[in-house]
């Protein structure tokens, strides 16, 4: 099963013909822990970044400016793709499983880099890669 996170696209926005059958899709952060707490890891994950309004809401309201602020440092209250992939890191870790195959689609490039980031760091120092 394929785990796709995103507050509003859906998996044939980012993938060319995908067999739909094989994808599950969660909206927010609150979603994807549920599912894999209740079904376990997927064999594959993308990310979205910004997972909801507060982030939409910043971006139009900011001219549709092409570099949102930093989420690391950004006030927001909604949690994002970034918090699921540290989620899921601390999940594979306790439940002693390497990461599954995963891939970042979110727009915004600070996040995007920041989910990267995180990922690749915790296959390669936390010996979760497959």
């Amino acid at each position: 099963m394929r785990l796709f996170l995103d507050d509003l696209r859906t998996v044939n926005m980012i993938y060319p013909n995908p067999n739909l059958n094989e994808w599950v899709v969660v909206r927010d952060f609150y979603q994807f822990v549920n599912y894999i707490n209740k079904y376990g890891l997927p064999d594959y994950i993308s990310f979205d970044h910004d997972l909801g309004m507060e982030h939409t809401r910043w971006y139009f309201e900011n001219g549709g400016h092409e570099n949102p602020p930093d989420p690391s440092v950004a006030e927001f209250k909604e949690k994002t793709g970034y918090d699921a992939a540290k989620w899921l890191v601390d999940y594979c870790v306790e439940k002693g499983q390497p990461l599954p195959l995963w891939h970042v689609h979110s727009h915004n490039p600070i996040g995007a880099n920041n989910i990267r980031t995180y990922l690749k760091n915790a296959e390669k120092h936390l010996g979760l890669g497959i």
